[in-house]
């Protein structure tokens, strides 16, 4: 990656951005990605307030003037009527907090606006999001999953506590902090597990027949937004070439410098024919920056066409075009997605599919079509405002409607059980691809 883009992009990191509105899968114990809707993770755009780009119908100067006094002039009797008798007469005044009234009156301004993609951050919330982009977590660093309805250990992270108090793949967890976990979801366990860096947690585990209680102190954790591995079909024989197999999670503040180390090696594994082709993982991803997305995509499509389009209400918007060599120009590929797939990796998704660099595989994508702008506020607040639409090349709008998969493929999992590379029936099909070859 370029050093001056990356330069670049720092400075305008939360300056205006898309929101992230997916299901994210990616369960970290206290890194865990909650399987919810992310309004607090977001996609960059062009820097520019939607006031300052003259949006809109045109007004004269005097109904201009007219409506501005109309709008900042509000009659607001009736709220500090409110606000006075909360202060005056509820029976408990210590839940009277000055503070969360603010963040409350505001909170539901913005929510009459009745668009789920416009809304207002707290400073703790703001910094979250902030934080879920940079990939990072506080926890004990292990992946959860469900084996025959109890919560387990899927991998400890490197370097994550987990891993130095000696937590292995296949460790039940029993109890948390001396609570059974029987029942529980997993979302529920993994809300337990996570905390505040430097505070313990308790895990009671079973490891085969042996019971063990560990205590654990809880770190932040960084998680990389790129993985690179190599896979074959289950049901490929022992002489089929490997495939290299790149998962991207989300288009945080790594992702592009992981995504040149992982197709640079790959780049050197097709051209000494050691890999018959690539696949690209979108599952579950809610997105990230616009310019994450650009970059990955131009890996795939030539210099100057463009990869996606925003376009605000008056019609005029701004085209992102490939402005470099890609080094994956001519690798079979295959891409990934699923109801979680959303916004950058819609875009991602969508623009290989609209130049055929790509067979998609899986379920249709979650749809999301909106841009927000993103405002940093005092006291560290935020506000997201929705200000225009982005296009994929081929003049497709997904919103709402996401994108379809070319190949079609259900992952069905019996109850209880969290899915394995064996069981993911999306990833063997994509694999199956390249079987022959």
């Amino acid at each position: 990656m370029e050093v001056d883009l990356q330069k670049q992009q720092k400075l305008q990191r939360f300056t205006n951005i898309i929101l992230l509105a997916a299901i994210v899968l990616f369960i970290f114990g206290s890194g865990y990605r909650l399987g919810q809707y992310r309004q607090k993770q977001l996609l960059m755009v062009d820097g520019q307030p939607a006031s300052q780009r003259g949006e809109g119908s045109r007004v004269n100067s005097q109904q201009a003037t007219t409506n501005s006094k109309a709008d900042t002039t509000p009659d607001l009797t009736l709220f500090w009527t409110v606000w006075n008798s909360l202060k005056t007469k509820y029976v408990d005044q210590h839940k009277v907090d000055t503070k969360k009234m603010v963040f409350g009156a505001i909170k539901g301004m913005v929510a009459s606006i009745d668009d789920p993609y416009t809304f207002f951050l707290t400073p703790t919330e703001n910094k979250a999001a902030k934080d879920d982009l940079g990939g990072k977590y506080e926890g004990i660093g292990a992946q959860l999953g469900m084996q025959d309805n109890v919560i387990t250990i899927v991998a400890p992270l490197k370097g994550s506590p987990a891993e130095k108090a000696g937590i292995k793949s296949g460790d039940k967890i029993l109890t948390i902090d001396k609570v059974t976990t029987e029942g529980m979801t997993l979302t529920t366990a993994v809300a337990k597990i996570r905390g505040v860096h430097g505070t313990k947690v308790t895990l009671g585990l079973l490891r085969g027949t042996e019971e063990l209680t560990l205590t654990l102190t809880r770190e932040q954790i960084k998680v990389q937004s790129v993985e690179l591995s190599y896979k074959k079909a289950e049901s490929c024989s022992a002489s089929c070439r490997d495939v290299a197999y790149i998962k991207v999670s989300q288009f945080g503040d790594d992702t592009m410098a992981g995504w040149d180390r992982a197709v640079t090696e790959v780049g050197k594994k097709w051209e000494s024919k050691s890999i018959s082709g690539l696949v690209v993982d979108m599952r579950s991803n809610p997105g990230g920056y616009l310019e994450s997305a650009v970059y990955l995509s131009s890996d795939f499509i030539p210099l100057g066409k463009r990869v996606v389009r925003q376009e605000y209400a008056d019609k005029s918007g701004k085209d992102y075009v490939v402005e470099r060599v890609g080094n994956l120009q001519t690798i079979p590929t295959v891409v990934l997605i699923n109801e979680g797939s959303a916004s950058a990796a819609e875009i991602f998704a969508g623009a290989l599919r609209d130049y055929s660099r790509a067979k998609i595989v899986g379920m249709k994508s979650f749809g999301k079509g909106s841009v927000q702008e993103a405002l940093d506020l005092g006291s560290g607040a935020g506000l997201h405002v929705t200000v225009a639409k982005w296009i994929l090349p081929k003049g497709d709008w997904i919103n709402g409607k996401g994108i379809q998969p070319q190949i079609k493929v259900e992952n069905k999992i019996s109850e209880g059980n969290t899915i394995t590379e064996a069981t993911d029936a999306q990833l063997q099909r994509a694999l199956e691809e390249f079987s022959k070859n």
